[in-house]
């Protein structure tokens, strides 16, 4: 088990090095002065120069990279181009924000599709499997944008259930949950969806499986033999694509949060995008791309919970 967290820790080192070289050339290539954006047409060349070594623009391609590789370490984003505060500081605000909203949406998407999938699954052919199959064509085939202006019209502005958009802060806890529960619904409906449909397969095959069939044969009910046998071992495909719609989930964050005006990651970099903050956008990705590598690291770990087999073999 300790060799199998090594090698996945490895893993993390190599994949977080090599996302950040990419990063890092995809900022470079970008056409683009920071320094010529943030003094404007105005200024001379010396004032220009004069930036430019403030901001460390002028060594080498090299040197900047293994700059911000240190900085990153050490928690050092450096300065906002635009808003001219560090980098660091503007992030762990707005992750406040999308951490919450990406988490609610996950236990959203989880509690729709799990007893949904398993309903499903339990009378393949009827009622509720034809009303699961229909909930999943629409909620894949619909954009999570789209829910949301629909969830904004109807829910916020038709009924005047909850907020339409903004965020009031964590100093009001129930303000900001029902601020994010709108969001959060817009962004777990479509991965609902593909996990209903992931559930219902999972545990439709499981249940033809011989070790079912035999403790139905024993004299274990439907229900049992559903929940006791099928649904445990049908758990490792959902829990594989849970962890792919977790990148999914956060880059659909960027559109959420601009629909309901939410200051999170998402709007940070639609907003620094805007404004060609580039050192803004690459820390912005770093984190980003942190955040999904951490949480496969997670699911890994999460199947030899789930399976003993794969404990063994790890």
């Amino acid at each position: 088990m300790l060799r199998h967290l090594a090698r996945r820790a490895a893993g993390f080192a190599v994949t977080f090095l090599l996302i950040s070289v990419l990063v890092f050339c995809m900022m470079e290539i970008v056409p683009g002065d920071p320094a010529s954006a943030m003094l404007g047409t105005s200024a001379t060349p010396e004032t220009l120069a004069a930036l430019r070594a403030q901001m460390g623009l002028d060594a080498p391609a090299v040197i900047r990279y293994l700059r911000w590789l240190g900085g990153l370490a050490t928690g050092d984003m450096g300065v906002s181009y635009t808003y001219g505060v560090p980098v660091g500081a503007l992030i762990r605000e707005r992750l406040a924000v999308t951490l919450p909203l990406t988490g609610f949406a996950v236990l959203l998407a989880v509690g729709i599709a799990l007893p949904l999938g398993v309903t499903a699954a339990s009378r393949p052919g009827g009622v509720a499997d034809g009303a699961a199959t229909l909930y999943a064509q629409g909620g894949i085939a619909v954009p999570n944008f789209w829910i949301g202006l629909l969830l904004i019209m109807v829910v916020a502005l038709g009924l005047g259930w909850l907020p339409a958009g903004g965020f009031p802060g964590w100093d009001a806890p129930g303000s900001a949950l029902r601020a994010l529960l709108l969001p959060a619904l817009a962004l777990a409906i479509p991965q609902s969806a593909v996990l209903t449909r992931v559930t219902r397969a999972s545990v439709v095959e499981v249940m033809n499986e011989d070790f079912v069939r035999t403790a139905r044969a024993k004299g274990a009910s439907v229900s049992r033999a559903l929940w006791r046998h099928a649904v445990p071992n049908a758990l490792v495909p959902v829990i594989t694509m849970l962890g792919l719609q977790i990148s999914f989930l956060i880059g659909g964050a960027v559109l959420v949060e601009n629909v309901f005006t939410l200051p999170g990651m998402g709007r940070l970099a639609w907003q620094a995008l805007a404004q060609r903050d580039l050192i803004v956008i690459q820390n912005v990705v770093m984190v980003f791309a942190t955040i999904v590598i951490v949480v496969n690291l997670g699911v890994d770990l999460l199947y030899t919970v789930v399976d003993p087999r794969l404990r063994k073999r790890a």
